[in-house]
């Protein structure tokens, strides 16, 4: 995995579970979901990202 894509990978990961926890801590149903929703889009990133490596091998 590039380094920048594996960055940005991380960095959406870490922004969905802040938003996540603010989201509970707050009551508001909107922003947990949002934040679950970032998480699983860096989920889906890193997830390209190993299958492109795993072909380049």
């Amino acid at each position: 995995m590039s380094g920048t894509e594996k960055s940005k990978a991380h960095a959406e990961k870490l922004k969905g579970k802040a938003k996540e926890t603010v989201g509970r801590a707050v009551g508001n149903d909107r922003m947990t979901a949002e934040g679950r929703a970032d998480q699983a889009k860096g989920s889906a990133r890193q997830a390209k990202e190993d299958t492109k490596d795993a072909f380049r091998h």
